[in-house]
């Protein structure tokens, strides 16, 4: 039973969503949530502070695989650095953990779990809680994400 780990990753908030393929093929969310980092931190320590949480949950949950989401161009070029920077952490923990880090689109991730590359953020988040059974859409956003991208992950290497 392959234990699937996605990453939504951003400076303040870094989600994370670890997903079971059961032997039936079905899926099981076995737990989601967010890494934060404080606002009045300085970029290194948010960096750092993700780099320590996330190497925690890697030890503790131990997943057999990975995904991150690709980052996609922003009009934001400040928002689109710290993101760069945060994903940049997340691969390097991967790596650490010894997990090839695989990454999808948006696009890629809504396709996989709506069935439409232009899905809005609510019909992948309800796509995910009825794929994995769960009574209401995960929350925050970013774990709802990070679950999609597992989810999307799963199903991809299966067929691959």
């Amino acid at each position: 039973m392959t234990l699937a780990l996605g990453i939504d990753p951003g400076t303040a908030t870094t989600g994370y969503g670890l997903v079971r393929l059961l032997p039936d093929g079905g899926l099981a969310a076995v737990s989601f949530g967010i890494i934060s980092t404080p606002k009045d931190a300085s970029p290194a320590a948010r960096l750092e502070m993700l780099f320590d949480d996330l190497t925690k949950l890697l030890k503790k949950q131990k997943p057999d695989t990975a995904a991150v989401e690709k980052l996609f161009f922003q009009s934001n070029v400040k928002t689109a650095l710290a993101v760069g920077q945060a994903r940049g952490v997340v691969m390097l923990c991967l790596q650490k953990a010894g997990l090839e880090p695989f990454e999808y689109t948006p696009n890629e991730v809504k396709q996989a779990v709506a069935g439409y590359g232009g899905a809005d953020k609510r019909q992948v988040q309800d796509m995910v809680r009825a794929l994995l059974q769960l009574d209401s859409i995960p929350k925050p956003d970013d774990a709802a994400d990070a679950l999609a991208i597992a989810i999307t992950h799963l199903n991809t290497r299966r067929y691959a």
